[in-house]
């Protein structure tokens, strides 16, 4: 079993996620729906499941996720 989050693509900047997909049982058996959006990342996780849904599209239109060391480290006076 692999504890990598599921990835969804999607065509919507809304998504929602209450953690059930797979089970049959529905909602009952996953976590409250959250309703998320797509930010200019491209992409949005779910805070409960991990959960990522990503815009299909986003990384042609130049839209990227931001990886460690493309924000300044908090406290980094040369930032300001």
């Amino acid at each position: 079993m692999s504890d990598t989050p599921e990835t969804v693509y999607t065509d919507s900047r809304r998504v929602w996620c209450d953690g059930a997909t797979d089970i049959r049982a529905g909602s009952a058996l996953g976590h409250p729906r959250v309703y998320m959006e797509i930010d200019q990342r491209g992409w949005v996780e779910c805070g409960y499941c991990d959960r990522r849904f990503v815009l299909k599209g986003a990384q042609e239109r130049g839209e990227k996720e931001v990886f460690p060391g493309d924000l300044p480290e908090p406290g980094d006076a040369s930032a300001a």
